[in-house]
């Protein structure tokens, strides 16, 4: 494994290319990676730099984003099938029909979607700034695409009409409240984190509601020792790794998407040398996704 991770940071520096990795892929892959961390924040990041080819360790939405906001350099997914079930979702086609429907009033979509549906959105949104997008918009109603659990996170926090988009994450939407609390009871003291993407009974049981990026933060910051994990068992391998010393506990093994661990090393290395697996974004759809992305991120 050594070697290849060795093979893997040569080729890097031959193609002046540039890995990110995503908080939930396989610990290896986090290990040889140069950036690790949320799927937009990773696409901001490598955008500020020189590097010509970006290589997204992650799923297919992940690596347009980066196309989106990396129209020069060439993105690669090492492994094209690599996708997300709630991006699948919502098609362009469904939502514009959905639009005809509410004329007027605002498209929020959340940043696990594809390129096609952003270019259609008036703003995105991340998991971590959900809230203070919703409220930001003028409008009383808004339409949120494609989780709606994140869309009732965020119309419980806020004083909108939230019109939901019946798609979510297979694996938050498996936790249910009565697992969770029977995890807390296991482990009484313990800080249970949980992701807005799981549903709202869960989250109501939540001592902290938070995005993955946010996760990390608080845990480090935190006096508290243990902790259960409301969200996809990868990122316990960062929580841990940047607290050796506190306690990580998934609140669900059923938390495990199989999208998010396609990418192997030697995935990266077959990619690398022979630049496959293109994420090239049209322009004609690129230039409205970027300008709802720009939209979110100016609101910082």
């Amino acid at each position: 494994m050594e070697a290849t991770k060795q093979k893997i940071r040569a080729l890097l520096k031959e193609k002046k290319a540039i890995l990110l990795a995503h908080n939930y892929v396989l610990p290896e892959v986090q290990d040889v990676a140069d950036l690790c961390g949320d799927s937009l924040e990773l696409s901001i990041k490598a955008a500020a730099t020189d590097a010509e080819v970006i290589v997204f360790c992650g799923v297919h939405f992940m690596a347009e984003t980066a196309s989106i906001l990396s129209p020069d350099k060439t993105v690669l997914l090492p492994v094209k099938e690599a996708g997300c079930p709630m991006a699948d979702m919502v098609t362009p086609e469904a939502l514009a029909a959905r639009k005809a429907e509410l004329p007027g009033v605002p498209v929020v979509t959340y940043v696990n979607s594809s390129a096609a549906v952003k270019a259609l959105s008036d703003v995105c949104c991340t998991s971590a700034n959900v809230v203070k997008v919703v409220a930001s918009l003028k409008e009383k109603e808004v339409l949120m695409t494609p989780d709606r659990n994140l869309a009732q996170y965020a119309a419980s926090k806020t004083d909108k009409t939230v019109h939901l988009w019946e798609g979510y994450c297979p694996f938050h939407n498996t936790l249910t409240a009565k697992t969770a609390l029977a995890v807390k009871a296991k482990h009484p003291g313990a800080v249970f984190m949980a992701h807005p993407e799981c549903p709202p009974e869960v989250l109501e049981v939540a001592d902290v509601v938070t995005s993955t990026s946010g996760m990390l933060t608080y845990a480090k910051e935190s006096p508290a020792t243990t902790f259960i994990v409301g969200t996809e068992v990868g990122i316990l391998y960062p929580l841990s790794q940047q607290n050796p010393e506190k306690t990580f506990i998934p609140a669900s093994l059923e938390m495990t998407c199989a999208d998010m661990k396609r990418i192997r090393l030697d995935d990266i290395v077959a990619c690398l040398e022979t630049l496959s697996g293109v994420v090239k974004v049209p322009e004609e759809i690129r230039v409205p996704a970027l300008s709802a992305v720009e939209k979110m991120i100016a609101m910082k």
